[in-house]
């Protein structure tokens, strides 16, 4: 059978089957979510679409299944990704959003609501904008700024907030610097630094996150902590005295980040988990020191 005389359903298994073959990891998914998006239907919809891809789709579908093999994350080559309500567009400037960093959206939201309103929120390095636009959609009270040191990032976020109809302030600086119009007035701050040392990249990391996502987002240099003293050290002039800061970690950080915080005159409050059960953010308080 041609490939354009193939059903959805029968394109999507022969395309598992390869990319299985190659060694891609969760290949059905792989496979039935670029198709379902090509479609434009729904994954769950695949088995019951009849009609058969046109000579087009097939062979869009055939080059998505090839980059797939070669690794490239599906989010890439669809040139978008879903998180939490949003879509969010990407470009080589800004890492995929990843379930993961849910959970880091939802301990601050969770400060938010405790803390009440008026509510300023930084997120500092904000990539293609997902926690920041998360909370400036599910919380449309809170006044939220974010920052980014490339400007190619700081444009797509800005695409992002516009697309999902959401109010964001977005700044070009290098974690906390030029932001004085904020001194004194950040009540939560958050953020998913990079925090990945480009020594243990290479074991610690899949294919899909080592060799597509942008450097400057991913490693944190030699040391895997730097960021975390950066913002230890360089955002206290930005903070309410009691301010909560809620910052995204990596695998086996939680002691040393909660540690370096407390070292800097931040009070540790505890780790959350994410949904795999992973520590995954960490928070603190500032406590106007």
């Amino acid at each position: 059978m041609r490939a354009g005389a193939m059903s959805a359903r029968e394109a999507a298994r022969a395309a598992a089957a390869r990319l299985e073959r190659s060694g891609v990891p969760e290949s059905v998914a792989s496979a039935e979510v670029l198709l379902s998006e090509l479609l434009g239907v729904g994954r769950a919809q695949l088995p019951t679409h009849e009609r058969p891809l046109t000579d087009k789709q097939a062979s869009l579908y055939e080059a998505w299944i090839s980059r797939r093999m070669r690794r490239e994350p599906v989010q890439r080559i669809l040139g978008y990704a879903y998180f939490r309500n949003l879509v969010l567009d990407l470009n080589e400037d800004t890492l995929i959003p990843r379930p993961d960093t849910e959970s880091v959206v939802d301990l601050a939201l969770e400060r938010i609501d405790q803390r009440g309103y008026p509510c300023v929120v930084l997120d500092v390095g904000t990539g293609s904008g997902a926690i920041a636009i998360s909370i400036a959609q599910e919380r449309p009270r809170c006044e939220v700024h974010a920052t980014d040191i490339s400007e190619a990032a700081l444009e797509i976020s800005r695409q992002n907030a516009a697309r999902n109809d959401t109010t964001v302030s977005f700044h070009k600086a290098d974690v906390a610097s030029g932001l004085h119009e904020l001194d004194k007035k950040v009540d939560v701050l958050v953020s998913n630094p990079p925090y990945v040392d480009e020594i243990s990249a290479e074991h610690r990391l899949a294919p899909e996150v080592r060799k597509w996502d942008p450097p400057a987002a991913l490693y944190s240099g030699a040391d895997e902590y730097t960021f975390f003293r950066r913002i230890f050290a360089e955002t206290p002039h930005l903070l309410t005295d009691d301010a909560d800061v809620v910052l995204e970690i990596g695998d086996g950080q939680a002691e040393t980040v909660l540690d370096l915080g407390e070292s800097s005159g931040f009070v540790p409050l505890g780790i959350r988990n994410d949904l795999a059960g992973t520590p995954r953010a960490a928070l603190l308080r500032w406590n106007g020191g």
